[in-house]
């Protein structure tokens, strides 16, 4: 079990690069947003770390299953959890990019009467 945190920076700056790139999106939703990533895949990661440590650890004794199962299904629902954030987090964002993308003709007629 190794867990690359260099490779876990980077994907955080590059989510921040991508934010950085929505021109008229405000500041603080830009924030918001790379605190609610980072936060998403520090779950993920940390609950990854505690359910391969438990898992790893675990001889078949059935004994063992009944006392660390319920452990273990919390660690794999905060890592779904962390995953559907990620998720609805990747649709606001495409939303974002579609309302930046958008060309409003009002907006072009203004420019050519300056």
């Amino acid at each position: 079990m190794s867990i690359d945190f260099d490779k876990i920076k980077e994907k955080c700056e590059d989510f921040g690069d991508l934010l950085e790139r929505l021109e008229s999106t405000e500041d603080k939703k830009k924030l918001l947003w790379k605190d609610i990533y980072e936060n998403a895949v520090t779950d993920r990661t940390n609950a990854y770390i505690l359910f391969m440590d438990i898992y790893t650890n675990m001889s078949s004794g059935v004994s063992e299953h009944i006392s660390v199962g319920p452990t273990l299904a919390k660690y794999l629902e905060r890592m779904n959890k962390s995953n559907d954030q990620l998720l609805k987090l990747a649709e606001l964002i495409s939303k974002e990019e579609e309302k930046n993308s958008r060309i409003d003709p009002d907006d072009i007629f203004q420019k050519i009467g300056e």
